[in-house]
């Protein structure tokens, strides 16, 4: 079974309003991340809510997606990521963690799941011209150690620096792997690139 956590909870300061809300290929960003999730190989989704959660929660329901609320959203994302991981089912062996910021298409997902499970790999990347992408996949035999992961600790990346001898990399031509939606400017851009239906 693999899990995906979506987070979902920011503030979404830079972009002004909630980012899990901005439309995306005809419907909003949220469902369509989910959908992509699920399309690719996740068999159960998590999204993790926080900022006006009671107007994100509606659209989660409407994609059969459970969620769950951080209100310590404002602690930053790695709050958000243990939020998440806390109700990972038991059975699942493996998670994909994608922010809701940062839209991909199932095929992005799929091919990441495909190399993660033929290489039966501890966490897998995939990689832009040797920089990071998402979504990051992981074996839940790390979550005790995800569960560790703290802001003052940069989060994931010690994960990612205690087992970089173990990371399966996954490189794509794609430059999709790497987009961030973070400002205005940036979403109308990707919108008019990857976003209209």
């Amino acid at each position: 079974m693999i899990a995906a956590v979506l987070t979902a909870a920011g503030l979404s300061s830079r972009m002004g309003r909630p980012k899990p809300l901005l439309q995306w290929r005809g419907r909003t960003l949220v469902e369509h991340q989910v959908s992509v999730l699920l399309e690719g190989g996740a068999s159960q989704v998590v999204v993790v809510l926080g900022y006006r959660s009671e107007e994100v929660a509606p659209f989660v329901e409407r994609t059969g997606a459970d969620y769950v609320v951080n209100h310590w959203y404002e602690d930053g994302r790695t709050s958000s990521i243990k939020a998440g991981l806390e109700v990972v089912p038991a059975q699942a062996q493996d998670v994909i963690l994608m922010g809701v910021d940062q839209p991909r298409t199932s095929q992005i997902v799929q091919r990441v799941v495909d190399t993660h499970l033929e290489a039966s790999a501890l966490l897998t990347s995939p990689r832009l011209k040797g920089r990071g992408g998402h979504p990051l996949m992981f074996s839940t035999r790390l979550l005790s150690e995800l569960k560790l992961i703290s802001e003052e600790k940069q989060g994931l990346r010690e994960v990612f620096e205690r087992h970089r001898a173990e990371i399966t990399e996954v490189h794509f031509d794609d430059p999709m792997v790497r987009l961030d939606l973070n400002t205005p400017e940036a979403y109308e851009s990707a919108y008019q690139t990857y976003g209209l239906a």
